[in-house]
């Protein structure tokens, strides 16, 4: 792997972690604010409903982007960014005010000015935002429901059906945080891309020929920027958040995380691991499903972390009130 390659593996790590200890830090606050979504965090089927959102939401969006309705789509995802914004700074913030202007400036470098780092700023905002409410409103059931029929689903839309690659190309056009954007080279501008450029602007042939003497002439480690959906960085967190808030375990006692245990750590440590093993898969040159090895990760180093903290395994699971 050459060397401009590690810069942006390093940078997704960094945004990875930004989401992570951002959404340790705000599930406290989030949840004395009184932001859980749902009545009861335990039930599982707050996950097969959330699940469904997200396929009726992807639904949307292809007709969106079949029809030209690709702006509607744009000014969606905006908003959304901004009010995702407002709850993270309403939440470090003392200023109401102060927090509503944050979250309003957020909002209008995207519709103005959205180059690369605009992007990712706005993505680790909503990442954090969305994985500290989603980890106080998904119990340790829910949560490891959620995650695991996520990673099949994933896997499932980018290997099978491909329709998520198809989400993903029509989204790069938009230049909003659903994507979150790896340069690796200082030079590189998001805004100089030409995303529209596909196989409607030159014969199939001609395509499948570009396609081969590109293959053969740069190497995948090679390209200046790398993309990677915001979905793989808060789906994880998700499990990190709600270890920290529901498991049993003891803190760790750091101040400036009191959430945080053991079981919400290793689940960190294993998100990195599957992140680790999935910029190894894709420096080989073709797009893989991120959430099994990322949720995966996250399950994985929750289960062990549970394990070493001494909860029980039935307790870890989630499962204790149902037996």
């Amino acid at each position: 792997m050459t060397r401009r390659a590690y810069r942006g593996v390093a940078l997704i790590a960094l945004i990875f972690l930004v989401v992570q200890v951002g959404a340790l830090a705000l599930v406290p606050t989030f949840f004395e604010q009184g932001y859980q979504t749902v009545e009861d965090p335990t039930d599982p089927t707050n996950s097969l409903l959330y699940i469904g959102a997200i396929i009726g939401m992807t639904a949307f969006m292809l007709a969106a982007f079949k029809y030209d309705l690709d702006q509607l789509i744009r000014l969606l995802i905006v908003f959304t960014s901004g009010v995702l914004a407002w709850y993270v700074f309403a939440a470090i913030l003392p200023n109401t005010l102060a927090a509503i202007a944050l979250s309003g400036a957020v909002a209008l470098a995207l519709l103005v000015y959205p180059e690369w780092y605009v992007i990712d700023v706005a993505g680790a905002l909503m990442g954090a935002g969305a994985a500290g409410l989603f980890g106080i409103s998904f119990g340790l059931l829910p949560a490891l429901v959620l995650l695991s029929i996520l990673a099949v689903y994933d896997a499932i839309s980018v290997y099978k059906t491909k329709h998520m690659l198809d989400l993903a190309e029509g989204v790069m056009d938009l230049r909003i945080p659903v994507v979150l954007v790896i340069p690796t080279t200082l030079s590189y501008s998001l805004l100089d891309e030409d995303f529209s450029k596909d196989a409607n602007d030159i014969g199939d042939e001609e395509e499948g020929e570009r396609d081969d003497a590109e293959s053969e002439e740069k190497d995948p480690a090679d390209r200046d920027a790398f993309f990677i959906g915001l979905g793989d960085a808060v789906m994880p967190t998700v499990m990190v958040a709600s270890a920290a808030f529901f498991s049993p375990a003891a803190s760790l006692g750091i101040a400036s995380l009191p959430a945080l245990n053991l079981p919400a750590l290793l689940a960190m440590v294993g998100t990195f691991l599957g992140l680790g093993a999935l910029m190894w898969a894709v420096m080989k040159g073709r797009a893989h499903a991120g959430l099994p090895l990322l949720n995966g990760g996250a399950i994985g180093g929750y289960l062990v972390g549970s394990i070493i903290s001494g909860v029980p395994i039935v307790a870890a699971l989630g499962l204790a009130p149902y037996l």
